[in-house]
């Protein structure tokens, strides 16, 4: 299955760093992460919302991960969530839903409903699990959004 990221290209290595350091919908502060989609568009959609609207992104990599079919991908439904998972800033549960299944250890790959587009799937990848390992880096290009998304309405 090939998921894709969006970072800048300091940021683009794949520790989870960032969602130590800073948290995120899925993870408590202090737990490494890292964030993927089902799709480019997705990836950008995702990144666009955390955007600064004042400073346009530059230095944007897109970044195609394979993930083998061996690797364990376990799957929260929208029906298992609360009716305000898409709320911001995030409700509580959510961050227990992604502490409780990197806790657990089972698999490398937690793939969740999108909140900007529900119907699509956000993926959360466990750096500190082996399998994490077996996933593969397959193109990292340079990305950059059309200056449209930027303009003043």
């Amino acid at each position: 299955m090939r998921v894709w990221r969006i970072a800048n290209v300091a940021y683009a290595q794949f520790d989870g760093e960032g969602a130590r350091r800073y948290g995120s919908r899925w993870t408590r502060k202090g737990r490494p992460a890292v964030f993927a989609s089902a799709t480019l568009s997705l990836a950008a959609l995702e990144r666009f919302v955390h955007a600064d609207p004042d400073l346009e992104p530059v230095d944007l990599v897109a970044i195609a991960m394979d993930i083998g079919e061996r690797i364990v991908v376990d799957t929260v439904d929208i029906a298992g969530l609360p009716q305000d998972w898409r709320t911001y800033p995030a409700p509580p549960a959510l961050t227990a839903v992604g502490d409780q299944w990197l806790r657990a250890g089972g698999s490398a790959v937690l793939s969740v409903p999108s909140v900007v587009i529900p119907h699509e799937r956000s993926f959360i990848l466990n750096p500190a699990l082996a399998a994490f390992r077996t996933i593969r880096v397959a193109e990292v290009e340079p990305f950059s959004f059309d200056p449209r998304m930027w303009k003043a309405r």
